[in-house]
């Protein structure tokens, strides 16, 4: 899908993004990002915040890293205070995929423990790829309040994003393994033994980390 010459430079050019149907929002979305303009970039701001289709955000995501950060940045940085949940999460989603280090003050401790998993995750995510040099030792610490979170998914993203950070985690997890949280304890553990072993695989780390932690210190000799 192409925008037709008379449209590129109307709001008609959007109007597909509130097609009811996914496959026309996802061409709509593809060719503003294949002609990017920046004064379609709060419509597509705006329609991350509500649009209910994955490929269709991904998409979106795309089109907002195809125009300068420039432009992007600091509305996307209005979209993490947002009310709205989907609005949060897609905003960070799309900061990590752009880069830019200017978001980074953007990046709070409330956000990275925002009640919605989603959202969290995602601040996650932004934050590795966003962090200034010299400062992953205090990221990792803040990370860490997040150990024990959630399922399988949200505690695999939180793990991934502390191995990012490489070994400056180690001080971090070694902490929490003396957790009075039995939960927090075994988070720790695997996501040091992921560290270790990447090949070792999440749920075999967790069950290990939990025969640890029932075992005491006995098992982590062993």
């Amino acid at each position: 899908m192409t925008l037709p010459e008379q449209d590129r430079n109307t709001p008609r050019a959007l109007r597909g993004l509130k097609d009811g149907r996914a496959s026309v929002r996802l061409r709509t979305a593809m060719a503003v990002g294949t002609a990017p303009d920046a004064r379609y970039v709060g419509r597509l701001v705006e329609r991350c915040a509500s649009e209910p289709d994955f490929q269709v955000r991904e998409m979106l995501t795309w089109a907002l890293t195809r125009h300068p950060a420039s432009t992007t940045v600091p509305r996307l940085i209005d979209e993490v205070r947002s009310e709205r949940a989907r609005a949060r999460g897609q905003a960070l989603h799309t900061l990590s995929k752009i880069g830019d280090r200017r978001a980074w003050p953007a990046i709070t401790r409330a956000l990275l423990a925002d009640a919605d998993d989603e959202v969290a995750r995602s601040a996650w995510r932004a934050a590795v790829v966003l962090v200034p040099g010299g400062e992953e030792g205090e990221l990792a610490d803040a990370l860490a309040t997040q150990l024990g979170r959630g399922g399988r998914d949200t505690r695999l993203s939180l793990s991934r994003a502390l191995i990012a950070l490489g070994e400056v985690i180690l001080p971090t997890l070694r902490a929490a393994m003396t957790d009075a949280d039995p939960q927090v304890r075994a988070h720790a553990i695997a996501t040091e033994r992921l560290l270790r072993d990447p090949d070792a695989g999440f749920g075999f780390a967790i069950d290990e980390a939990k025969r640890v932690v029932a075992l005491g210190p006995y098992g982590r000799e062993g």
